[in-house]
């Protein structure tokens, strides 16, 4: 449908020239990945329900599906401005931040509001030594956490698959922390992760991994479509709601790290050219561009950078386990 109505992606003229191929190539897939999660997420709830195993559709779930669509909506309307006008600028920075900003206050107020959201700013468990932030400071580092988990996602989404693929891996260690926590939550004796809503929780996450997998088929390089910030605002969201309604905003450091590595590139160079009178520390940030200029094809960048979200993730996964046992003493 997008290419019979030629709604094609505007390339950015101060990237790398092996790009300007891709110009054309249909955008807004970002649609069928909100689309899929919301309607895996309904479905899968549906069955859960009829085996009486867990809490569904519960407050939790159904705000981090919502901000998962809102921040979606956001990024549809900049990519709808692009391929309209046919450039490759949408919203104007004031108004994509204004409408994240909406809701990026929106999550942490509802969950703050409807659930037993706890307040203290934690890595794996709510009550390991940290900070009580309370309820206003919680709310303000949640907008903050999630905006920059959406700007991240949609700095790595450079290259066919990129974003993608590393999504779908730090979805998946979010349905094994939702399934650990349901499992050695408030059912079990000790209730070490008290976190009520962690099977609905994980089966967001699983909706996550489904729909980034799928829409990684068409997307893989060559793509034959691309996401936009549709799905990168949405996939952003949707990564920063996981990690603070299962108490483990720290740990997204690490579970999604190579998100955090390309914005840190971005900040870097950003800063160097300002600070050092244009001097640059790499070829073109984010990252993945500075390893295309310096020769790598594209496929052995996006490879390459999966394996490094991979580890993360892994270790990310571990360093989960590696407390429950501490614990445990297991």
């Amino acid at each position: 449908m997008l290419s019979r109505r030629h709604i094609g992606q505007p390339i950015r003229e101060d990237g790398p020239s092996g790009h300007i191929t891709k110009a054309g190539t249909p955008t807004m897939g970002g649609v069928a990945i909100v689309g899929a999660t919301v309607l895996a997420y309904v479905l899968s709830s549906l069955i859960l329900r009829s085996t009486g195993r867990g809490s569904v559709f519960t407050y939790s779930g159904l705000f981090v599906v919502a901000v998962v669509v809102g921040a979606g909506v956001v990024g549809f309307v900049d990519d709808w401005i692009k391929v309209t006008r046919e450039r490759n600028l949408g919203l104007s920075k004031r108004a994509k931040v204004l409408g994240l900003l909406v809701v990026a206050f929106a999550l942490p107020i509802a969950l703050v509001t409807y659930t037993a959201q706890h307040t203290t700013l934690s890595f794996v468990r709510y009550d390991m030594p940290g900070w009580e932030l309370g309820k206003v400071g919680w709310v303000l580092f949640a907008a903050l956490l999630i905006l920059a988990s959406t700007n991240a996602v949609n700095l790595t989404d450079g290259l066919d698959g990129l974003a993608g693929g590393a999504a779908t891996v730090s979805f998946g260690a979010f349905v094994v922390i939702g399934f650990w926590a349901f499992r050695y939550g408030p059912d079990y004796a000790e209730n070490i992760y008290n976190v009520p809503h962690a099977l609905d929780l994980a089966t967001v996450a699983a909706a996550l991994v489904g729909a980034c997998l799928g829409f990684l088929w068409w997307n893989a390089a060559p793509a034959q479509i691309f996401m936009g910030d549709t799905g990168s605002l949405a996939i952003g969201a949707g990564l920063a709601a996981l990690a603070l309604t299962l108490n483990t905003q720290l740990l997204l450091i690490i579970i999604g790290g190579l998100f955090v590595m390309e914005t840190l590139s971005v900040i870097v160079q950003v800063g160097s050219f300002k600070l050092f009178g244009g001097r640059r520390v790499f070829r073109m940030a984010p990252i993945h561009h500075h390893f295309e200029l310096g020769g790598w094809p594209e496929t052995t960048v996006i490879i390459r950078l999966w394996i490094v979200a991979g580890v993360l993730t892994a270790f990310g996964v571990g360093t989960f386990y590696f407390d429950f046992l501490q614990v445990t003493g297991v």
